[in-house]
Order: structure tokens, then C-alpha cells, then sequence
């Protein structure tokens, strides 16, 4: 390869800071030749090229369905927290391919119906003994154990870390990598199945994994603002009047008060700091968010309903497989396009899981209908 092409693909890693991670850090969980790509990059091209990204067109925000053309999907969500976070990682000098990848495939494993359906399929899955369900602990396990026919796609360990510890419905006011090895990586990841709280134990390894779980934040918390206020369903005026003070009332606001805060406080540390006042802010406006927004985003009726949808469908499915019914959807569309691994070494409680976990809001309504 031309020293000048390589020299241009990487040059990015001269000007990062010395708490960045570099990219002679990244880890694989199996070797392989490398190509002009830097290693994050690599797995960026991987993430956005797999089925479950483009299935993010047609998955919820917070509001199901279409009720307007200018209403939040996941994929600008995703593309949200991308740009937030790539904009606080070039200014600390931080490793933005790591960043981007991560931005782009923290939520691969968003279920139908945002929240309130992972909050069923969860239930179903704590019945059925195959443990607890979380949305970025699903996001792992599609570019581990699922994509390729379940072959997965050998995605760097601090990607899948920074992905698996994004949570942003958890947040802090300093964000503190924490050193991990693979192995360690691994129990954390099958801890969250076994242990209630284990997911709100996940701190990332990186630094970069640190800027993308705050970003995470940065980028639902006005927008989901916005889509209410399109919907009719709050007025921006309604929102405390000490957080409009601290944070602005307007979604371009809101999000350059915050990355400006991260930015000023963390330059030159080796953690991500949100000063006090902000962090107090950022804290009250979530609990607004969850009282106006998330927990009315759906009436009881169609909560019911949803719910009612996810278990017919588990039901279905699942007698599906244990009779053999190979003209059953989750036969066509899904078994049939996985490994013999995956097809011998998976329960038909989890290949359920797996298949309603990755639907589209749309195909899971057809699938109900």
C-alpha cells in the first residue's frame, strides 16, 4: 500500500490528546489482516452496513407510529448522538472513528415500541429464564453473536464496550473510564442478564465510551422536547423556569450549553466532567421529560394493546419452533439466514427473543396483525 494513502487514512492520530485511545489500542476478539482502514473506522463501515442499522428507519423514539413527518426515528437519534459526540471528542482530542462507530451502534437492539416494548420483552424474558433484558446489551449481541448468520462481525472490544455501557437513562456528573480486558469485558456483558442491577454498574473503558453515553443524553433530551411540542402534547413555557435559565429552552440551546460545559471542564483530564449547575439541570430536566413526555407518550389502551401484541407473537413463535413449523415467519425470515451454531446452541425462548427484538415497528404490527 502507498505510504502516502496509509499516512492520509491515519493522520488523524497525530493530533490526539494522550488520554485518547489510539488506534494501536484496539482490541479484536479474533485476529485478522488489516486494510488501509484504521481498526475503529473498520468497524464503523461493519455497523452501518449490517440489517439492524437499516432497520433503525422504522424504529420508535418516543412516539410509535407516524404522527407526524417531522416526529424522531432511531436513526436520526443515532445520527444525533454521532455529531454530539464527535464534536466534544475533536475538542478534547479524542479518537472520533471509536466515537463514531459507537454513536452509530449503540442502539441496534431498541426493540418495537422504544421503551415501553423492552419493558414487556423484558417481562417475557425474566419468565421465560433467559434473564434480564437491556436494549445495549442487545446492541452486543447483534454485532457478536447475531449478524453474518450469527458468525458475528469481530466489532474492537471498545466499541462493544463503549455500546454495551451507553445507557444514557443513567446519568453522572464525572465519567471515569474503567480499564477492562476481554475477559472482563465478557462477565460484565453476561452479568447483565444474571444481576438486576449489574446494568447500571457499566462504566466504559474509554474515554471516547465516556463521551458517547453523555451525548447519549444531549441529544434525546431537547429533541423529545421538540417532537412534544410538534405533537401538541406540552408547551416549551411549561418546563421550570430554573431550567430554561440554566439550560435554554430551545433544543440548539440546550445542546450547545451542555457540550460547551463538558468541553470547558474536561479539557486536558483523563474523565468527562459536567459542571454542578449544569449536571443539576441536566437531572431535572430528564425527571420533566419522564413526567410529561415519556410516561404519556402512550395511553393505557395502547400499552395493553402492545403488550398483548408482544405475547401473542412470543406465544406464537415459540410454538412455532417447537412444532417444527418451517412456513412460520420466524422460520423465512430468521432461522433460516442463521449458523448452525447459532441454530444448535441458542434456546427457542432466546431465538424468539432475538427475532422480536430486532422487528420494526411496522413488521411487528403486520406480524401481529
Amino acid at each position: 500500500m502507498n505510504d502516502e494513502v496509509l499516512k492520509n487514512m491515519n493522520r488523524h492520530n497525530n493530533g490526539l490528546c494522550k488520554y485518547a485511545c489510539k488506534d494501536g489500542y484496539a482490541i479484536r476478539f479474533r485476529e485478522e489482516e488489516s486494510d488501509i482502514r484504521s481498526p475503529f473506522f473498520r468497524d464503523m463501515d461493519r455497523i452501518i452496513y449490517t440489517y439492524a442499522y437499516i432497520r433503525y428507519s422504522d424504529k420508535t423514539q418516543v412516539y410509535p407510529g407516524k404522527p407526524s413527518d417531522h416526529i424522531t426515528k432511531r436513526m436520526v437519534h443515532v445520527q444525533y448522538v454521532s455529531k454530539i459526540a464527535r464534536t466534544i471528542g475533536r475538542a478534547l482530542g479524542l479518537n472520533e472513528d471509536l466515537i463514531e462507530a459507537a454513536s452509530l451502534g449503540h442502539d441496534l437492539g431498541h426493540v418495537p415500541f422504544g421503551h415501553f416494548g423492552e419493558s414487556v420483552l423484558n417481562e417475557i424474558s425474566l419468565e421465560h429464564n433467559e434473564g434480564y433484558f437491556h436494549h445495549n446489551v442487545e446492541s452486543v449481541r447483534i454485532l457478536k453473536y447475531l449478524e453474518k448468520k450469527g458468525d458475528g462481525l469481530n466489532i474492537t472490544l471498545q466499541v462493544l464496550d463503549a455500546i454495551m455501557c451507553h445507557n444514557g437513562e443513567f446519568a453522572l456528573g464525572e465519567y471515569h473510564p474503567k480499564k477492562k480486558t476481554k475477559e472482563e469485558f465478557i462477565k460484565e456483558y453476561e452479568s447483565t442478564y444474571k444481576e438486576k442491577d449489574a446494568i447500571k454498574k457499566l462504566i466504559p473503558m474509554t474515554l471516547e465510551g465516556c463521551v458517547v453515553r453523555i451525548s447519549d443524553i444531549i441529544a434525546y433530551l431537547g429533541r423529545d422536547i421538540d417532537d412534544a411540542v410538534i405533537l401538541g402534547k406540552i408547551k416549551k413555557e411549561s418546563i421550570p423556569e430554573s431550567i430554561r435559565k440554566t439550560l435554554g429552552i430551545h433544543n440548539r440551546e440546550i445542546v450547545n450549553t451542555i457540550i460547551v460545559d463538558i468541553i470547558n471542564n474536561s479539557i486536558g483530564k483523563n474523565y468527562i466532567k459536567l459542571s454542578p449547575n449544569i449536571y443539576k439541570a441536566i437531572v431535572e430536566l430528564k425527571k420533566f421529560n419522564y413526567e410529561h413526555i415519556y410516561d404519556k407518550s402512550l395511553s393505557q389502551e395502547e400499552k395493553k394493546d402492545i403488550t398483548n401484541m408482544f405475547r401473542k407473537l412470543f406465544n406464537t413463535y415459540l410454538n412455532d419452533i417447537k412444532n417444527n413449523n418451517k412456513s412460520s415467519k420466524i422460520f423465512t425470515d430468521f432461522l433460516n439466514f442463521k449458523n448452525a451454531y447459532y441454530q444448535n446452541n441458542t434456546t427457542a425462548e432466546r431465538k424468539v427473543i432475538d427475532f422480536i427484538a430486532g422487528m420494526t415497528d411496522d413488521y411487528f404490527i403486520k406480524c401481529a396483525r
